[in-house]
């Protein structure tokens, strides 16, 4: 069965360094995050972490348990997550590359196994999400809130 991803990307006007901080701050996430109200946990490879969201269409609360896979300062973040009594799963990853002048953030999430072709709606509101998250991160690397 193929799999689906879907990703969204943005430029920011700061290190890696300071990019991947602000995304590992677990713990800041309930102040700057729009999508992810809470995540507790420890960001090292075999961990587990649980995030907390809201649906954006009906503020329906959702916790998922992830497990990390890759935590490499500045570079990559990964963690994996499995649904329907792991027929499906699901791969996001933060992908930090250093630019002229800041980062380059590329979010993504590949869906495999059973269940992972989304209509159009769905593919929109997840990467709509992403680029929430990715804009709300640019806004505290860059200091504009912190």
């Amino acid at each position: 069965m193929p799999d689906t991803t879907i990703s969204a990307d943005i430029e920011i006007a700061a290190a890696p360094e300071r990019v991947w901080a602000v995304l590992t701050d677990l713990d800041g996430y309930r102040a700057w995050n729009p999508v992810w109200r809470e995540a507790s946990g420890q960001l090292t490879p075999g961990s587990k972490v649980t995030i907390t969201s809201a649906r954006p269409t009906s503020d329906k609360i959702l916790t998922v348990k992830v497990k990390v896979v890759t935590a490499d300062p500045p570079t990559v973040l990964r963690w994996r997550s499995n649904m329907l009594l792991g027929l499906s799963g699901s791969t996001h990853s933060f992908v930090l590359t250093p630019e002229a002048g800041g980062t380059l953030l590329v979010q993504s999430q590949a869906y495999r196994g059973m269940f992972t072709r989304f209509p159009y709606q769905t593919i929109r509101r997840i990467q709509s999400s992403f680029e929430a998250i990715n804009q709300a991160i640019k806004e505290q690397a860059e200091g504009r809130f912190s």
